[in-house]
């Protein structure tokens, strides 16, 4: 068949500019640890707003956060398991709004007060004690009312969030309250907690560090 005088000589160019243009929106996140693959993932929507995104990642976390973090961007998402790695795909570019971080998205009325928990007990010198303490200090955490904006855990902390915690039934009644509570996905993963959180939305530093500056106070256990 012949070919348009005006496209002689430039077929393959299209080719080729079309799989470079595909490429680009193709990131290998595997091996990289919390937040390198949501930041490359941020990266691309930033700078490039493509209408398909697909990242490869190789662990649960990064999984759920580049998953949360394509759908704040208007993209529909959609996974596929390759072994024991993962493509995230997002669609829909068009209707993506500009980039926002995921916190951005939700502002409360009066103070922001982010309480960030690092620890599975509280204070040093009796372990059983400093746990007694903390399931008080959570459970106590609901007379701050609309105040507490966010409610963060990291390292340790992470262990108030799973099965048969002394803290689960009043976090979960706060989170059905409309508190946003984040639970690291890195500090999960490290204590092989991932398939035992029950409340919550796993997490990533990007997350956590945005929330830090959008938040009047931040206190920290």
């Amino acid at each position: 068949m012949a070919i348009p005088i005006g496209l002689q000589g430039t077929t393959g160019c299209i080719n080729n500019d079309f799989a470079k243009e595909e490429s680009l929106n193709k990131i290998d996140a595997r091996g990289l640890s919390c937040p390198a693959p949501v930041l490359e993932t941020k990266a691309a929507v930033e700078s490039r707003h493509p209408k398909q995104i697909e990242v490869l990642v190789d662990n649960e976390p990064a999984r759920q956060n580049v998953a949360r973090f394509l759908a704040s961007q208007g993209y529909q998402t959609q996974l596929d398991q390759n072994g024991e790695g993962y493509t995230v795909i997002g669609t829909g570019g068009d209707s993506a709004p500009a980039s926002t971080p995921v916190e951005t998205l939700a502002t409360g009325a009066g103070a922001k007060i982010m309480v960030m928990v690092a620890a599975d007990r509280m204070g040093s010198g009796d372990d059983v004690l400093g746990a007694k303490l903390m399931i008080n200090f959570i459970k106590t955490l609901k007379e701050m009312g609309d105040e507490l904006w966010r409610l963060v855990f990291v390292n340790s902390g992470v262990k108030l969030t799973i099965t048969d915690a002394g803290t689960l039934a009043d976090l979960k009644e706060m989170e059905a309250a409309g508190l946003t509570i984040l639970v690291c996905g890195t500090c999960l993963d490290h204590f092989a907690l991932l398939e035992k959180k029950q409340v919550g939305q796993t997490t990533n530093m990007l997350d956590i560090v945005t929330a830090m500056q959008l938040a009047d106070k931040v206190i920290n256990i």
